[in-house]
């Protein structure tokens, strides 16, 4: 885990009183139709959720229940009438291409992350978004932590069974005022998962 203050701040004490509560945010994406149950389980033990987009169908988004608050989610380049069932067809038109989540302490932009070049994507993700203090991408279906500068960029891998280079993954970010942490979850490849008795 990494802790970084907010842009232009030291990090401080914990919460004074009236400070909101830090946050727990299931970070995930690449799931192409179908969530690994061990990622829903650490979504279920969240406050809210975000889905950095290729979701592939409204059950997705419906099966995702963080504790307390919303699911957010961002369309991807998979994320198209021809690749989703069309009788979800209303849930996908309401996706948007990137979703801004206020959270104490910050701003977290979750992105896609296709609509830019691999090659020189963070970088060009923080000139986008200056102000967020933390951005999630998917698409690479690969594991990323990149906290070397603000806004920290992070991919929280696939979190399905379609390339997840090492296992499906997800990330949890607790949000508070004056301190974000990131723990990383990978589990074991779902062909060895289901031979685990």
């Amino acid at each position: 885990m990494t802790d970084v203050p907010p842009t232009g701040a030291a990090a401080g004490p914990a919460a004074a009183p009236g400070d909101p509560a830090p946050v727990r945010v299931a970070i995930l994406s690449d799931t192409h139709g179908w969530v690994d149950p061990r990622v829903l389980a650490v979504v279920a033990d969240c406050d809210l959720a975000v889905h950095g987009g290729d979701i592939g169908n409204a059950a997705v988004i419906a099966c995702l229940q963080p504790r307390h608050g919303p699911v957010w989610a961002a369309r991807g380049n998979n994320d198209r009438p021809a690749d989703w069932p069309s009788a979800d067809r209303a849930v996908l038109d309401r996706l948007p291409g990137w979703v801004e989540v206020s959270l104490p302490g910050g701003t977290l932009v979750v992105i896609h992350g296709h609509q830019t070049p691999a090659r020189g994507r963070h970088e060009r993700l923080r000139r986008r978004f200056p102000r967020a203090r933390a951005l999630v991408y998917g698409h690479s279906h690969r594991l990323l932590l990149d906290q070397e500068a603000l806004p920290w960029v992070l991919n929280p891998g696939a979190a399905g069974r379609t390339r997840t280079h090492g296992g499906p993954s997800c990330l949890v970010l607790t949000a508070g005022v004056d301190c974000w942490t990131i723990r990383t979850f990978r589990f074991a490849p779902t062909s060895q998962a289901s031979h685990k008795g």
